[in-house]
């Protein structure tokens, strides 16, 4: 099972250019976000790894009232600009002091919590009939272009995991971060059944779009800039070569479940 909780420096080094990230990164299908809310027993959130607030003003603008936790102060200041009330910890040590809430979400980032900790944490914070709900947008491109990308991946990063992914879909990547998701939500008991969802959508890319988000991704936060100018080039050239601009289809994944009247 994959273990990026452990990867402490990536998942807290988004905030390096955390206006980058917020314009780049994408939101959350709208069904998905009126599905979640019509679901809840009230309009209280709290968003583990608020980040910039993509999610969190999505929330916001369905009418709920949403307090973000973050341990990256860069990334927590942007969302305080926003609006937003943001507290800085890793969830899994976060204090509540008693506060309850009505959902208990994350968009992209429970990948980056202990499983077993963070299914105990939410139970903690949710009311009975509250929902956790935990999302990942895994994005696909048409099998020319992601031939393109893994070509530039396995030369230019050989040995990173984009160098071993030609020929598997993202969905199906991001699909063992919902496994381990859920083992920890069984393994917890403060849950009733898991259920998994599943949103379909496209958006077309520009070469300067895909280039601009690219340097907002995990494997990218860190690299040495000559490396990541060099990435960027041979990316750029490989959108170019297809005419400039492409569709990336989007399958966003969630699992989530709903806190039990008793913790049993």
């Amino acid at each position: 099972m994959p273990t990026p909780h452990r990867e402490r420096e990536i998942a807290e080094s988004f905030g390096v250019d955390a206006a980058r990230y917020d314009r780049t990164r994408p939101s959350y299908p709208a069904a998905l976000i009126d599905r979640l809310v019509a679901g809840i027993p009230g309009r209280s959130i709290l968003d583990v790894g608020i980040g910039t607030g993509i999610v969190a003003r999505q929330l916001r603008a369905a009418g709920c009232e949403v307090l973000g936790v973050e341990p990256d102060p860069r990334m927590a200041a942007f969302a305080r600009r926003a609006g937003f009330e943001v507290e800085e910890a890793r969830f899994e040590a976060w204090e509540p002091a008693g506060r309850l809430f009505d959902a208990v979400v994350a968009g992209q980032t429970w990948h980056w919590v202990e499983p077993r900790a963070g299914a105990a944490a939410a139970a903690s914070v949710l009311r009975p009939g509250g929902r956790l709900a935990l999302m990942w947008n895994a994005g696909q491109p048409g099998p020319a272009v992601a031939d393109a990308f893994a070509e530039v991946f396995e030369r230019l990063m050989p040995g990173s995991p984009l160098a071993g992914v030609r020929g598997i879909s993202a969905a199906a990547g991001y699909a063992a971060l919902l496994d381990r998701a859920d083992e920890g939500l069984r393994a917890e008991g403060g849950f009733g059944a898991v259920e998994r969802w599943s949103d379909e959508w496209e958006r077309v890319y520009t070469r300067a779009e895909w280039l601009d988000q690219l340097p907002a991704q995990g494997l990218f936060t860190r690299m040495p800039p000559a490396q990541l100018a060099e990435v960027s080039a041979a990316i750029g050239a490989a959108v170019d070569a297809v005419g400039g601009s492409f569709s990336m289809h989007f399958t966003t994944l969630t699992t989530t479940a709903v806190r039990r009247a008793s913790g049993g």
